[in-house]
């Protein structure tokens, strides 16, 4: 069976995506009559540019190129006593919750599963502060997933006892590479972005000792203060996934996020607006076209009547033009990253420590373990990593 030749590949990866020659060659930077002609064979590009047609083909890839989700979310209820917050609101059982006697932000405890952790303060004005970032987004979704609700249920909640919104973060992630950062870090360098806000940062990351098999440089832009109401952080996501768990370039499926951080009244209006129209692609871009635009800088022009940069006109028409619903990943609280802690902290000497038992015909390490005994904490995170799931989420009453 002959292989299908690339360039016949490549027409119909366009044709599948609806994108016309032009658009194409508009896009890639070169005219439409050679565009034809690599479609028939008649003339061999580089491999380069082989290379960044398919890329700029994927970028119309109508399997969403970019998906919404939440990233932090933490609301203040005005309330001392968490159990009301932690199973009618959460509804989780509160006897599954883990409870430790410090918590942060000047709270005075906490109860904790995995990474959903509900903070109490006996002060009526600070009440119970309900914090999930990212893991703690993605293990509650699990347990929405488990009660038939959906984040728009459980907001739906939040408002019916009056919850404050403290912050919100929606992240927006790029998988087919349509953003670049260190692009997007020079149009601030040279003025070309225009936007309410004064200042952007940005940083580099990489390795002291460089190697053929991993990248040199992950980049991170924040445009806005930190320490404002609103502000956004765009990175390379792939590479933060690389330096945390050793995961390739390649394999990863997000390229890149761009994180709109709101807080307090930014905050709730963001999630009234969500409620309202169910447009996660409205809301995220309506927020981003308010504060910035990049452009191409034209000196006969002023500042303001700068023409948009195509690549970000690009990525805002992928936001705006389809509307893109609220992507959800759940996942179950697990025992992962303590484990790869123990794998490269703690195996080697425990190995070590094995084989000397074995050459020695003695038992130091089996006893060790007979004679150690879990605390009440540890009872519990083994309580709730093998209870089903079932189990700890409230069961529905007849008139949900």
């Amino acid at each position: 069976m002959n292989q299908v030749p690339w360039y016949q590949q490549l027409k119909e990866k366009r044709l599948e995506y609806g994108v016309s020659q032009n658009k194409l060659a508009v896009h890639i930077g070169i005219s439409r009559q050679y565009i034809s002609e690599i479609e028939t064979g008649k003339v061999t590009p580089s491999d380069s540019l082989q290379v960044a047609l398919f890329d700029i083909l994927e970028q119309f890839n109508p399997d969403a190129p970019l998906e919404i989700l939440f990233d932090y979310v933490r609301i203040r209820f005005l309330m001392t006593n968490p159990k009301p917050v932690i199973e009618d609101i959460l509804k989780l059982k509160m006897e599954y919750m883990l409870h430790e006697d410090y918590a942060f932000y000047s709270y005075m405890e906490q109860y904790v599963f995995g990474d959903i952790v509900v903070m109490v303060s006996p002060d009526e004005d600070k009440g119970c502060l309900l914090e999930l970032k990212g893991k703690g987004c993605r293990q509650f979704e699990n347990f929405l997933l488990a009660q038939q609700r959906t984040w728009f249920d459980f907001f739906m909640e939040v408002f019916r006892v009056g919850g404050v919104f403290k912050r919100i973060d929606l992240a927006i992630n790029d998988k087919t590479s349509v953003l670049d950062i260190p692009f997007l870090t020079n149009k601030c360098r040279n003025e070309e972005c225009i936007s309410v806000f004064r200042s952007f940062k940005s940083y580099r990351s990489g390795e002291l000792v460089q190697s053929e098999d991993k990248p040199d440089m992950g980049n991170t832009l924040y445009i806005g203060s930190l320490k404002s109401d609103v502000y956004f952080c765009a990175y390379e996501k792939d590479y933060e996934q690389y330096v945390k768990h050793g995961t390739s370039l390649e394999d990863t499926d997000v390229k890149n996020r761009f994180e709109i951080r709101l807080k307090n009244d930014r905050a709730y209006h963001a999630v009234v607006d969500l409620m309202m129209y169910e447009d996660a692609g409205r809301t995220a871009f309506s927020i981003i076209n308010r504060y910035i635009r990049f452009v191409d800088k034209d000196e006969e022009k002023r500042r303001s009547s700068w023409k948009m940069n195509k690549e970000w006109q690009r990525f805002l028409d992928l936001g705006v033009n389809r509307k893109i619903s609220l992507t959800t990943k759940p996942e179950p609280y697990t025992f992962d990253k303590t484990l790869r802690w123990l794998a490269h902290q703690v195996a080697p000497t425990w190995k070590l420590a094995t084989k000397i038992d074995e050459l020695n015909q003695t038992s130091v390490i089996k006893d060790m373990l007979e004679q150690t005994e879990l605390s009440k904490r540890h009872q519990k995170i083994l309580m709730q990593q093998t209870i089903p799931l079932g189990k700890v989420i409230q069961p529905q009453s007849d008139n949900e």
